[in-house]
């Protein structure tokens, strides 16, 4: 099973990037997916899930219309457009996803795969 994450970059604040999270070698339709990040020197927080099957999403609070994560069932692939990007959302980003629906979607241990993670650096 691989994530692969992508759509990182630099861009100033008030912009826009989207993330994508590419999923290979299983089907996630009965899983949850999520993102996660690690500004520097801070610890992986959670960011953003969705339940994969019914829809459902939830948001850390710093984020909340904000960001939005979505899914391509055709592509296999989640996204996560990020909106009004400020310095404090500069992190790397990760994908990640379980083998079986749980929830404990905001925790990192419930999460059984992860991408490799992407930078994001938003400059003021």
């Amino acid at each position: 099973v691989q994530l692969q994450a992508s759509g990182g970059g630099l861009v100033q604040a008030g912009g826009s990037l989207r993330l994508s999270c590419s999923a290979s070698g299983r089907n996630f339709n009965n899983s949850i997916m999520g993102w996660f990040r690690q500004p520097p020197g801070k610890e992986r927080e959670f960011v953003a899930a969705i339940d994969w099957s019914v829809l459902s999403t939830t948001y850390a609070d710093s984020v909340q219309g904000r960001f939005t994560i979505f899914k391509d069932n055709a592509k296999n692939t989640m996204y996560l457009q990020m909106s009004n990007l400020r310095s404090e959302d500069t992190a790397v980003y990760y994908c990640a996803g379980t083998k079986a629906p749980t929830r404990y979607r905001t925790t990192e241990g419930a999460y059984d795969y992860w991408g490799q993670g992407t930078q994001v650096t938003v400059s003021s």
